[in-house]
């Protein structure tokens, strides 16, 4: 089966959703709302599995030569500097760590040219005979199915599922931010910190730089500053190196702040020929590091199950049955572990079991057959000539 879909949202999952269907013979028309492409954000990693949906999509080697190894996973610490858990040469799993716009320029460059229009943003879908019609811009689209992978806000989710609760906040916020770090002395090889009902990651991403992320409690959510670089290093600015100079070595303009939201676990992805992909099926706390890497995971098995079935609509039913309890699992369970490291009490008795566990046990939980999220193996594009 081949045909034509419209994929609502021109970021990560769009792109890799309109990448996975060029390879099994699809054509895509990609709207996206903003008027021009680029990756909102700062960093982010991808483990094992997301690089294996890379891999399927083509583009691993490219991804590979835009990120940087990163052992946060493996090197866990407190705030004065001393290790909970430290990867020893060979140990641990290297994760790669992005700048979201390096993996995002790789996907774009791998979409065929003219797919993507920007400045279109959707304001209806609706069925229309064996087909769906999407007006954007103005302008009517009309295709076999529609992807809604157009984020946590998503307006293909709130057209078609109105009994869907709305992303919730979790009483968690974040400021972000990359810092050139040619110099600068501490650990840059990639650690998590935990301080009292605050977590700090480091990735190290390409160009001699690092991306920090800090979360921490937050009772009421919109709580902003005139200064937030300054807030975050009121926060952390006597813990160890090199945390306060990567926030000092942050442009202030480029200091990120984000409220923690999930989405409600939904009954199902799929409302006729429309489908929800990524954070507009799933969006998920960052603690688990696993939101863009189950988005790249969506768009292989959405791929492959069109590529599988008879029909559009067998299709996408495989696709929901296949995916939604895996993303629903993991979000449920990086929920669990942020409001572990959100709180004052949660988080010390975290940091015991960590400094406690056994070392043969911590070495299999951080090996790449020892997370059962990193196991996930993508399913076979079929090798159909691309159209272009």
């Amino acid at each position: 089966m081949t045909g034509h879909a419209i994929v609502v949202g021109g970021g990560i999952g769009g792109l890799a959703t309109a990448l996975a269907l060029h390879r099994i013979g699809w054509r895509a028309t990609v709207l996206e709302r903003a008027p021009e492409l680029g990756e909102v954000g700062a960093g982010m990693s991808q483990a094992p599995n997301a690089l294996r949906a890379l891999a399927e999509l083509g583009v691993e080697a490219e991804a590979r030569a835009v990120g940087v190894p990163t052992y946060s996973t493996s090197n866990l610490r407190r705030p004065d500097g001393r290790y909970l858990k430290r990867a020893e040469p060979g140990e641990g799993t290297a994760l790669l760590g992005f700048h979201r716009a390096d993996l995002h320029g790789v996907l774009l460059d791998a979409v065929p040219a003219g797919w993507v229009h920007t400045g279109a943003e959707v304001t209806d879908v609706r069925a229309d005979g064996d087909g769906v019609t999407v007006t954007a811009g103005g302008a009517d689209h009309r295709a076999d199915l529609v992807i809604g992978a157009d984020g946590i806000h998503s307006a293909v989710r709130t057209s078609l599922w109105p009994d869907a609760e709305p992303p919730r906040y979790l009483g968690r916020t974040a400021w972000l931010g990359v810092a050139d770090v040619a110099g600068m002395p501490g650990d840059l090889t990639g650690s998590v910190t935990l301080g009292r009902g605050a977590l700090l990651l480091i990735h190290p991403v390409a160009r001699g730089r690092a991306y920090w992320a800090l979360l921490t409690a937050e009772p009421t959510a919109g709580v902003r500053y005139d200064d937030e670089k300054a807030a975050a290093l009121e926060r952390v600015g006597d813990w160890h190196e090199p945390v306060p100079q990567l926030i000092r070595a942050t442009p202030d303009r480029a200091v990120l702040r984000t409220d923690i939201r999930e989405l409600p676990p939904l009954r199902t992805y799929v409302r006729g020929r429309v489908a929800l992909l990524g954070d507009a099926a799933h969006a998920m706390t960052p603690d688990r590091g696993q939101g863009a890497g189950h988005t790249l995971e969506d768009a292989v098995v959405l791929a492959h199950a069109l590529s599988a079935e008879t029909t559009v609509e067998a299709a996408l039913a495989r696709y929901d049955a296949e995916r939604r309890p895996r993303d629903q699992a993991t979000a449920r369970g990086a929920r669990i572990d942020g409001a572990m490291t959100s709180s004052r009490l949660g988080q010390p008795a975290m940091a015991a079991l960590i400094r406690l566990m056994p070392a043969t046990l911590w070495r299999k939980g951080v090996a790449p057959d020892g997370n059962p999220t990193w196991r996930w193996a993508p399913p076979r594009l079929p090798a159909v000539p691309p159209v272009s």
